[in-house]
């Protein structure tokens, strides 16, 4: 008896739901086409970027090492402080060089006294010449030896080696300090004009190059475009870069290649150490653009609604070439003055009736801020 009862019930159920299905199909054909935005696929002229990691640096950037080994004793500069060349940035302790300073002095005193002791004794020939240049010579070698201590202490005076801008002060006072150390005690950078490091792989090294015209390297350079600088904040530096040299090789190890691009630093905004985005730009002349909120994507592939026949969304598939920006450079699958629907495709499926909405490309672009002649 139970089962007889599940039984109706479920029979019911089904019942109802076919009935609300119908009412529901009913009211959407008797509701009609809805309407879409439409818009008119347009021939442009589209400028795309292609972005890439960049590290700035000093046109300048010129290491402080110490000459000689010694303690700190003095600071006198601090990290950002514009100084010129030959200016004292740190001393070394000298005590020690001192007294050999002296003793070495002495010597010299010494040796200078023997000589003119000597030059009376040799013209009236009581002794050989052979002294008199033995003496020269001893007062040769105690010169050389006090000159020699004489640098050590002015090396103790580490000074600029350019004019330019302070960078990190990597030792303070007291820190014992050599030649050999690996990290320098700071680094002077010329910051007038900037450097930016960026680099491709190898793919992208060969596209560019056989995309720019000229018949070698050289004449390639000279024919690249300005770039641009997107700083680490994500806003656009105001002057524009120049790319001026490429690495002869591919890096074994990286698979790229790197560039050099010149920036004018005038207003002493980018400083040595800075990051950012290179923006190299790519103009595509003339080619048919589709707004990439007009697209959606299947299986791999690129699809417009195109509208056929005033009334009909049929589901289209495009080839693109490239994407700048917000829109697609189309290469096959829709011509210029075919109708798409603009914006809504995901309420759609193929051969869906629709009421067309004539509305300009420009709309369309402005709302995305794409980038176009």
């Amino acid at each position: 008896m139970k089962k007889i009862i599940y039984f109706s019930l479920f029979i019911s159920i089904a019942i109802f739901i076919s009935c609300a299905d119908s009412q529901g199909s009913q009211k959407a054909q008797a509701a009609g086409p809805q309407p879409f935005p439409v818009l008119e696929v347009p021939v442009k002229t589209v400028t795309g970027y292609t972005s890439y990691p960049t590290s700035i640096e000093g046109v300048v950037n010129s290491e402080v090492r110490a000459k000689g080994t010694g303690y700190i004793t003095n600071v006198l500069v601090d990290a950002g402080a514009k100084v010129r060349k030959g200016q004292r940035l740190f001393t070394l302790e000298t005590e020690s060089l001192s007294k050999d300073a002296e003793a070495a002095e002495a010597n010299v005193n010494a040796a200078k006294v023997e000589v003119e002791k000597l030059k009376p004794l040799v013209e009236k020939g009581i002794i050989s010449k052979v002294q008199l240049e033995t003496a020269k010579a001893q007062l040769a070698q105690a010169e050389a030896n006090y000159n020699s201590i004489a640098a050590n202490i002015d090396y103790a005076n580490i000074k600029s080696p350019v004019d330019g801008a302070i960078g990190n002060i990597n030792f303070r006072n007291g820190a014992l300090v050599s030649p050999g150390d690996p990290t320098p005690l700071t680094t002077v950078s010329q910051t007038n004009e900037v450097y930016a490091f960026f680099s491709m792989n190898e793919k992208d090294y060969m596209d560019f190059i056989q995309q720019t015209e000229g018949t070698d390297i050289e004449e390639k350079l000279s024919n690249f475009p300005p770039v641009t600088l997107i700083m680490a904040n994500g806003k656009e530096y105001a002057e524009k870069g120049k790319i001026e040299t490429i690495s002869g090789q591919v890096d074994s190890s990286t698979g790229t290649v790197t560039f050099r691009a010149k920036f004018p630093n005038p207003n002493q905004i980018l400083s040595n150490g800075n990051s950012g985005q290179i923006r190299i730009p790519k103009t595509y002349e003339n080619v048919i653009v589709v707004p990439e909120i007009s697209s959606y994507e299947q299986q791999g592939k690129t699809y417009v609604y195109k509208v056929q026949g005033d009334s009909m969304a049929i589901a289209t598939p495009i080839t693109e070439n490239a994407r700048a920006q917000n829109l697609i450079i189309v290469e096959a699958g829709i011509n210029k003055g075919e109708k798409i629907v603009a914006k809504g495709t995901g309420q759609l499926r193929n051969n869906t009736p629709v009421k067309p909405q004539p509305i300009s490309f420009d709309s369309i672009a402005k709302s995305i801020n794409k980038v176009f002649k």
